[in-house]
């Protein structure tokens, strides 16, 4: 490893299934429910095309996306609780994607629907560190069953094309982990762009130092425009593909940045269920600056390459 250990197997479940990148930090394996049988990934993608359908050539989940392109440059403060060359003083080259959660390609960007960031750092040495986001600051399931489940209730009435209100609230009446993330997306509209949007590493990981020192760490990655929101009127008449030609064109005008901010955890704080938030008032500090430079249309594009690689 190189100075981080994660994900636990619900993070490694999304690696397989959803957005771009494959994660490599990996926490401890969240539980399944008492009695509950083991839920496989293969199971999981077939509840995504029974839900979303099949569309050859995309992510099964977060299959709309966007590329982007920049660098990384940590701080000294990360890399004293990491020995990762991600936190070295040097320019860190990244590939990007940016995306909607769900296996629908053409969903509008104003939907209620989760948004992701997704990295693959190119480090010194030839090796890939990767990480993927959401702009929740926590997930919807305490484990993979249960996620599973999440993707069922989801599935449109085939008489309105929606998902059917009914289901999803007996769904969250019977998950009472799922609620805080439906009411936080309740509550928090669509972002103006998705360089206006805050992105959650939402499990809990490890940090590994040079003498081999563990620190359980959780981050996000902050805006230095500021979150910004849609009203409402604004989702009724925004454009279908508003967040990736805002953030084409908010580029355009120059880098756009987001520093990472980590979270040091402490003894009883939950680290195997990612529905949980730790409590504001843990230590935190800036572990270093991401900056676009370049954002683009998918089709054909570096990430592409490596969502369907």
């Amino acid at each position: 490893m190189t100075g981080f250990r994660g994900p636990s197997r619900l993070a490694l479940m999304l690696s397989v299934v959803s957005a771009a990148f494959v994660g490599t930090a990996v926490p401890a394996p969240a539980a399944e429910p008492s009695g509950a049988p083991d839920v496989q990934p293969l199971e999981v993608i077939s509840s995504l095309e029974t839900t979303y359908g099949v569309h050859p050539g995309q992510s099964r989940n977060h299959a709309k996306g966007t590329c982007a392109a920049g660098y990384f440059v940590g701080t000294p403060t990360a890399a004293v609780l990491s020995r990762s060359r991600q936190f070295s003083d040097a320019r860190v080259s990244v590939v990007a994607r940016f995306s909607v959660a769900g296996g629908n390609p053409e969903v509008p960007d104003a939907t209620s629907n989760a948004r992701g960031m997704a990295l693959e750092f190119r480090l010194s040495d030839g090796s890939r560190q990767h990480m993927t986001m959401l702009n929740t600051p926590v997930f919807g399931a305490a484990n993979p069953r249960i996620f599973n489940d999440m993707i069922l209730a989801g599935k449109p009435d085939p008489s309105t094309g929606k998902p059917d209100p009914q289901k999803l609230r007996v769904f969250l009446a019977s998950h009472p982990d799922a609620v805080a993330q439906s009411e936080y997306l309740r509550t928090h509209h669509a972002p103006e762009s998705y360089a206006n949007e805050s992105y959650y590493g939402i499990h809990t990981f490890k940090f590994i130092d040079a003498q081999g020192g563990i620190h359980p760490v959780k981050w996000r990655f902050v805006p230095q425009d500021g979150e910004q929101r849609l009203s409402a009127s604004e989702l009724t008449t925004a454009p279908r593909d508003f967040l990736e030609r805002r953030l084409i064109e908010r580029v355009k005008s120059g880098p756009v940045q987001w520093n990472m901010i980590v979270n040091v955890g402490q003894p009883g704080d939950v680290e195997d269920n990612p529905s949980i938030p730790w409590p504001e008032t843990r230590r935190h500090f800036i572990a270093g600056t991401l900056t676009v430079t370049r954002a683009m249309s998918q089709s054909g594009a570096e990430c592409e390459k490596i969502v369907s690689g």
